[in-house]
């Protein structure tokens, strides 16, 4: 599904990727995790397009995309969410995935109250929405709800563009232990219905929980990419990461 080959990125005198050589599966949860300034969100900003990377390649189904800006991948299927929860605070749940349904649909942009009774909009919209646990939730403006279901909606808007391949920029962050179990139920049940995605996430119990391999980010390179248990018993990324009583 996706192939990266010798990827680099440098900002100044700091090599925040270099020269990464990774690849995900098709249906595979392919986990990304390291220390903090490892380059794990420098490397998924290039592979949504976000950033321009300075040397190597990257195919997606086939295509080399490396030069396609973030709109195009979006359109062939590459969906993200970001580490900093990206919704639009004043508009409602179900609102914000209709935005997204009618991104990838090609309506155009035109004023938004009408689109709000659009049913080929808000029909789609309102299934994922269920989909993800947030039904009940719809009517309710973004930025009233609570942290998780922020993050969840965020999620949702990202599997309205019904992606081949779901980049998740630590779906956790900031979650207490309860809304981060519910999220990982969530990527549980996404990982069942054989979504591609690519994990990058500091919670290990998800981590250890959801992924199928795990490649392990060090100062912009990669350290090791295997099945969890190995990389569980690898020396390297124990001492680079995961602490020596890991």
């Amino acid at each position: 599904m996706l192939e990266v080959r010798n990827l680099t990125k440098r900002f100044g005198a700091l090599l925040a990727s270099d020269g990464i050589d990774f690849d995900v599966r098709e249906g595979e949860t392919h986990a990304v995790i390291g220390p903090n300034g490892a380059g794990k969100t420098t490397f998924i900003s290039q592979l949504a397009g976000n950033l321009v990377p300075d040397a190597g390649r990257i195919v997606f189904a086939g295509e080399d995309i490396t030069r396609l800006s973030a709109p195009r991948r979006a359109r062939k299927g590459l969906g993200r969410s970001f580490q900093i929860t990206s919704v639009y605070p004043e508009f409602t749940a179900l609102e914000n995935v209709a935005l997204a349904v009618q991104a990838q649909s090609g309506h155009s942009f035109r004023l938004w109250r009408p689109a709000r009774s659009d049913r080929s909009l808000i029909e789609p919209a309102r299934k994922v929405l269920n989909d993800v646990g947030l039904s009940s939730r719809e009517g309710v403006l973004a930025a009233n709800l609570a942290h998780g279901e922020q993050r969840q909606l965020e999620v949702a808007m990202a599997l309205a563009t019904t992606p081949r391949l779901l980049l998740l920029d630590e779906p956790m962050a900031g979650m207490g232990i309860e809304e981060s179990q519910r999220m990982i139920d969530f990527l549980g049940s996404l990982k069942r219905s054989r979504i591609t995605m690519v994990l990058v996430e500091h919670d290990m119990d998800a981590v250890f929980r959801l992924a199928d391999r795990i490649s392990v980010l060090v100062y912009g390179r990669v350290a090791a990419t295997d099945v969890p248990d190995k990389i569980r018993r690898n020396d390297e990324v124990r001492r680079a990461y995961l602490g020596e009583d890991a």
